[in-house]
């Protein structure tokens, strides 16, 4: 199988002192068991929010908004649609079939319903995310910068949803060793693995320009195509495609997805939706959203400075993208730049040359504000 990927950059000299985040039995275990603690601390903190408002706060995680959907699906298939006062009809058939297959088969085998196996699959995949985010860091920037972005990713403004019956765990899981496997010259393994990503969310198509281009840059550095590349690249869109084309012949149209997309409010419009919605807003609003943007255009040009592997940079900056042109419901947009996990490997790096004593109460100031966030976000009215 071949190895051949592009240059790996060199990784920042980071110091390492005394640390929990380094001096676990293993880096592995550090970040796995960061993660996991900052995924209690918003539970627990869910439970307290919930429990003052007399709310039921795991009915929010597995029973409303697309959790619904995806438990319809697991329980009878596609074939249902609601339609809207406005004339408007939503249909299932804009939820990709993996994440409620996974929902109906560990139901059969736990002998459980729908809804609890679709939190058992939700929560299993966080934890696999955070491994592979985790690798990948740790293969870019070093083992102490691998287990703070796989903290990081845990204490995201949106990580309540990584709690949800929802696909971004499992999405991220899948993208992440993508790219792992990528990094290590696992093309087929890669490919795979991107196809499983396609069946998930439309995400994915990020993921596969991520390989996609890697392929086509290596091809021209080392005017050769190995065999295991081209086979991985070749694999990589069938899931997405395959989807996209059950869609067209069920419905007996070509593009009978993107109609289904566009009934939702999910079309592509280049962005004209998000600015429409910043110009309406007061201006003080208006001011702090567009800083917020600022933001994330400068944390995609550190990735670009620190000069991240291509495959890593295109599929954060194509999940960003992909976020930000469409004409989605706008509180929605940053759960959907949530796998673009490296966006966050430029402050991972940053705090890995922090000592502990100064990085640890950062990450629990982060971990106790994204909870607290998540809490009443989750006890709401609108859908994340």
């Amino acid at each position: 199988m071949s190895r051949s990927v592009l240059p790996r950059p060199s990784r920042p000299s980071l110091p390492v002192g005394p640390s929990p985040l380094t001096h676990a039995r293993t880096p592995l275990a550090a970040a796995l068991g960061g993660y996991v603690a900052t995924r209690l601390i918003g539970l627990a903190v869910l439970a307290v929010v919930a429990g003052v408002q007399g709310k039921d706060g795991m009915h929010r995680l597995s029973g409303r908004w697309d959790s619904v959907w995806y438990v319809r699906i697991a329980e009878h298939g596609y074939g249902y649609e609601v339609r809207l006062p406005n004339g408007d009809v939503h249909s299932d058939l804009a939820f990709f079939p993996l994440f409620p297959a996974l929902e109906r088969g560990l139901a059969a085998v736990l002998s459980v319903d729908a809804a609890t196996a679709g939190l058992i699959v939700a929560w299993s995949a966080g934890v696999a995310a955070a491994w592979g985010i985790y690798r990948c860091g740790a293969h870019v920037a070093g083992e102490r910068a691998g287990v703070l972005l796989a903290v990081l990713w845990g204490v995201y403004p949106t990580a309540f949803v990584q709690s949800m019956a929802y696909t971004e765990t499992l999405f991220t899981a899948l993208a992440a060793w993508s790219l792992y496997a990528v990094l290590r010259g696992r093309w087929v393994l890669a490919g795979v693995l991107c196809a499983a990503a396609g069946l998930t969310r439309p995400t994915a198509a990020a993921l596969i320009a991520a390989l996609g281009i890697t392929v086509v840059v290596t091809v021209v550095r080392e005017r050769r195509l190995p065999p295991a590349m081209a086979v991985g690249v070749l694999v990589a869109p069938l899931g997405w495609l395959g989807y996209i084309v059950y869609v067209g012949v069920r419905e007996g149209s070509a593009t009978a997805y993107f109609e289904v997309q566009a009934a939702w409010g999910n079309s592509i419009d280049g962005g004209v939706a998000l600015a429409r919605f910043i110009a309406g807003l007061p201006w003080p609003a208006a001011l702090g959203l567009c800083a917020a943007l600022g933001l994330l255009g400068r944390l995609v040009a550190l990735c670009v400075r620190q000069r991240q592997p291509l495959p890593l940079l295109v599929y954060t900056i194509g999940v960003v993208f992909v976020s930000l042109v469409g004409a989605a419901y706008f509180g929605s947009r940053p759960r959907l730049m949530m796998p673009a996990f490296g966006l966050l490997l430029p402050p991972a790096v940053a705090l890995a040359r922090l000592r502990s004593r100064t990085a640890l109460p950062v990450l629990a100031g982060l971990a106790l504000a994204s909870a607290v966030y998540g809490a009443f976000t989750l006890l709401g009215s609108g859908p994340p």
